[in-house]
């Protein structure tokens, strides 16, 4: 591989949601690309809580679980700290979207975590009340 593509490749990897942490995503100004940085860590972490959980790591599995919740939550924060109507906001949809892929993957997790562990469900319960809410507002007449 030629030296500059190699580059452009490790420029590209630093730059993307996935290498960022939660702080560096809470200083974006943006509220909707916060919104959809947020959900893109909450993905990675939901990807590295699974891995943790197959590896039976389940001290780490439980700490990106926690990161799934924290980055949700951050995520629905910043959409409503927009104040804009959340029925044609497309960046509320893209949340809603991701949240359903989030949930289903969960699903899958389950299935994964040993019997004893008590984290998964606890973070799926708030997801699954912060997926109602975004749905519930995107659905919801102007007031």
């Amino acid at each position: 591989m030629c030296p500059i593509r190699l580059l452009i490749c490790a420029a590209l990897f630093a730059l993307s949601p996935i290498a960022a942490d939660l702080n560096s995503i809470k200083a974006e100004p943006d509220l909707n690309r916060r919104a959809e940085l947020a959900m893109a860590y909450a993905e990675q972490s939901l990807d590295d809580a699974g891995k943790a959980f197959k590896a039976g790591e389940i001290k780490r599995a439980d700490i990106r679980m926690e990161e799934v919740r924290t980055a949700v939550e951050l995520a629905c924060d910043s959409l409503r700290a927009t104040h804009r109507a959340p029925r044609n906001n497309k960046y509320y949809k893209r949340v809603e979207l991701s949240m359903r892929t989030l949930l289903r993957h969960m699903d899958d997790l389950v299935h994964l975590a040993p019997v004893e562990d008590q984290e998964l469900p606890a973070v799926d319960k708030r997801v699954q009340e912060l997926h109602d809410q975004i749905l519930t507002d995107i659905m919801s007449k102007r007031k």
